[in-house]
């Protein structure tokens, strides 16, 4: 139980790193094709329009990100606080303050929020107006001298000593190494927080000295997914087997990572798969001295080729072969040393799973046991179906459109859409996550019904629950 709960602050945390990074991500993709088309060394050259990388570098990107991180905390007030409180360290420092940004917006946001809990019930009708402006304004005027004077120099002190240590990794030829704890981290959907929380802000630095940066290239490498979906088509059994095809094609092209999760939980031998692939192909981009642009998001193959900048393709393409290829050699091995063993199908292990854990696999007993005043399940009680991931839009997003097309056939017209942990709406009526992430999800909104699932692609609790709803 502790370390569940470990975890779970640990996921916790992590979302709301990535959380501030997720949203812009359009805008960091944008300056990334701004970068590998227009800079020197681009693919067409073009002085003028290359004066857009640093202005967006140095104050568009981390003020989105400041915003955003205020906005998580306390909506667009607290998201207009942080933001004014990041242009502090933007100009208290000589570097991209995205470290500084994910620091002071959260800040702002927190600070503002706690300053009108107990003094904005006491402001009389008429000038509300008066001190939600003059509030807000002054506690972002202190916040950006503070953190100009004081935050901007340790935050760049220690970014400083950050990119000096991942230098030192790479010079070092050690950055394989770091699949060894990349790729247990994402299966236990800690991907986001490695990513977008950690190696995106590092890489966007890196690629504006140089243009492209390997950080990108860790965690969004497709490869070690796909060698093991492919040893599921080869050597897997049952429903394992069967739906690795259709979680291969959205794990690649798609770039939604999370699909083949459920194979390694279920088989956790499969974890050394996944590092030696990783390990090959980071090792492959680095002989090749590969790497992208911006960060690719999601992490399709598509993404991959359009981020990477001229005379990379071939090193990048490589890292992905070689990593598919070693991921694949060590999940045949293991799986075809237990083909005598009673091996069970990704339903069969989320059945067991659940029981382990004490779950009822049935979505009527896991609404009956959750909320006691829910009489029946039925469309008239049902308004919103939620689905719910760390990110909310990478597996979230297939689970609501295979929910939405199996209630479409038949014939239920209630909502279903996807979003963060975080921000699950208060009239969801019904929130389906992953099993890992359910204990989030009912924190948050505690009086919905939840439902957890192993395998976003294929559960049959969703059939339950549409059964459950005709009914």
């Amino acid at each position: 139980m502790a370390e569940k709960g470990v975890r779970e602050k640990i996921q916790q945390f992590g979302s709301y790193l990535s959380g501030m990074i997720m949203p812009n991500i359009a805008a960091f993709i944008a300056w990334g094709i701004i970068t590998a088309l227009f800079i020197e060394t681009g693919w067409t050259p073009n002085a003028d329009l290359a004066e857009m990388v640093d202005p967006m570098i140095k104050y568009l990107l981390p003020l989105l990100i400041g915003f955003t991180g205020g906005k998580m905390v306390y909506g667009v007030r607290g998201g207009v606080v942080g933001a004014t409180a990041t242009m502090g360290v933007i100009v208290g420092a000589d570097i991209p303050m995205f470290l500084g940004a994910m620091l002071m917006g959260p800040l702002g946001g927190y600070l503002i929020k706690s300053i009108d809990k107990p003094l904005l019930p006491k402001i009389r009708s008429g000038f509300e107006m008066l001190y939600n402006n003059f509030s807000a304004g002054i506690l972002a005027a202190v916040l950006a001298g503070v953190a100009m004077k004081i935050i901007g120099p340790v935050v760049e002190g220690l970014n400083n000593l950050l990119g000096s240590g991942v230098e030192v990794i790479v010079n070092a030829g050690l950055l394989p190494l770091a699949s060894i704890f990349i790729e247990p981290a994402k299966v236990l959907f800690l991907n986001n927080v490695i990513n977008h929380g950690i190696l995106s802000p590092l890489g966007v630095e890196e690629a504006a000295a140089t243009g492209k940066s390997v950080l990108f290239l860790l965690e969004t490498n497709p490869g070690p997914g796909l060698g093991i979906l492919l040893a599921f088509m080869v050597f897997g059994k049952g429903m394992s087997k069967s739906s690795a095809y259709g979680a291969s094609v959205i794990h690649f092209l798609g770039g939604i990572h999370e699909i083949y999760f459920p194979y390694i939980l279920m088989k956790p031998a499969l974890i050394l798969a996944a590092i030696g692939g990783g390990a090959t192909g980071v090792l492959t981009f680095t002989i090749f001295n590969a790497g992208l642009s911006a960060t690719p998001s999601p992490g399709s193959i598509f993404a991959l080729i359009a981020m990477t900048p001229r005379g990379n393709h071939i090193g990048v393409l490589l890292g992905v072969i070689a990593a598919t290829a070693v991921s694949f050699l060590i999940a045949s091995v293991i799986l075809k040393s237990s083909k005598d063993d009673k091996e069970e199908d990704i339903e069969t292990a989320a059945g067991k799973m659940e029981g382990m854990k004490g779950k009822k696999s049935s979505v009527a007993d896991s609404f009956a046991s959750h909320k006691d005043n829910v009489t029946s399940l039925n469309a008239e009680n049902v308004n919103k179906v939620i689905f719910a991931c760390d990110a909310g839009m990478g597996s979230s997003a297939m689970g609501a459109s295979l929910l939405r097309d199996k209630f479409k056939k038949a014939n239920i017209g209630i909502e279903v859409t996807n979003t963060a942990i975080n921000d699950i709406p208060s009239d969801a009526d019904i929130v389906i996550t992953h099993k890992d992430l359910t204990d989030r999800a009912k924190a948050k909104l505690p009086g919905a019904q939840h439902i957890s699932v192993e395998n976003f692609l294929n559960s049959p609790k969703y059939e339950e629950l549409v059964s459950q709803l005709k009914k």
